[in-house]
């Protein structure tokens, strides 16, 4: 704000604004308080004006005369006026660092009311370019979400339907994960759950550890015969053990 200058030597005190009531010895009120010029300015005592920011809804004055397409977009928020700028807007800042399905985007589009026919076409061009590629977001997922959380492929798969992943697509991406692998990860969930369930009666184990395992898409069949093998390993005796007591 460029700072001006009242010069209070060439005014009468009687007649700037602001001046009645005011002593007339150190142009100072009584009071102790400093008065508004009328301009904005506020009187320091010594015969100096000081600038006075005036706020406005909680914001600056210099905020606030900015345009409206500029306050929007320095809030991160997508432009007004045409409905497929608008939707491009929004895909791209839901892309920005994270992966995102078809079906998602869709959802965002919709929620924020954008056509659907222009939902439609800007969707089909960003998966053109490949910004939008359910394939490579099903492959990422499962290897992220099994090495990560140790999900079985039925738990895999039911997250990816959530996304609005086609039932092909999963199919593709959770069979990467074959048996084997599989049951080798159920080994380590075993293993690292196993101490903390040392101490509780052979059942009450059996139940803990099988439900983890079932809570991560594994089946029961897999999930009772690691707990069988890992309990053994400690030396329980396991030999009646049944699908009763998972």
């Amino acid at each position: 704000m460029t700072r001006r200058t009242v010069w209070a030597d060439h005014t009468a005190p009687e007649s700037r604004p602001g001046a009645a009531g005011r002593g007339h010895g150190d142009g100072v009120d009584q009071s102790g308080a400093h008065e508004d010029d009328g301009r904005g300015f506020r009187d320091d005592g010594t015969g100096r004006s000081r600038g006075r920011r005036r706020r406005r809804g909680g914001f600056d004055e210099h905020q606030d005369s900015g345009s409206p397409s500029s306050s929007r977009a320095e809030q991160g928020q997508p432009p007004t006026g045409d409905p497929a700028e608008r939707a491009r807007a929004i895909c791209l800042r839901l892309l920005t660092g994270t992966a995102r399905t078809r079906k998602q985007l869709a959802d965002a589009l919709r929620k924020r009311e954008i056509p659907d026919d222009v939902a439609e076409e800007v969707l089909s061009r960003f998966e053109e370019v490949g910004l939008i590629n359910d394939s490579a977001f099903a492959d990422a997922w499962v290897e992220s979400r099994h090495h990560g959380r140790g999900l079985a492929r039925r738990a895999l798969a039911r997250e990816l339907r959530t996304k609005g992943v086609e039932s092909t697509l999963i199919d593709e991406a959770v069979g990467q994960l074959d048996p084997e692998q599989e049951e080798a990860t159920a080994r380590e969930l075993v293993a690292r759950k196993l101490r903390s369930t040392r101490g509780l009666d052979r059942d009450k184990r059996i139940r803990r550890l099988a439900g983890m395992l079932a809570r991560k898409g594994y089946g029961e069949g897999m999930a009772l015969r690691v707990v069988r093998q890992a309990l053994e390993e400690e030396g329980e005796d396991t030999e009646d053990l049944g699908y009763e007591a998972f």
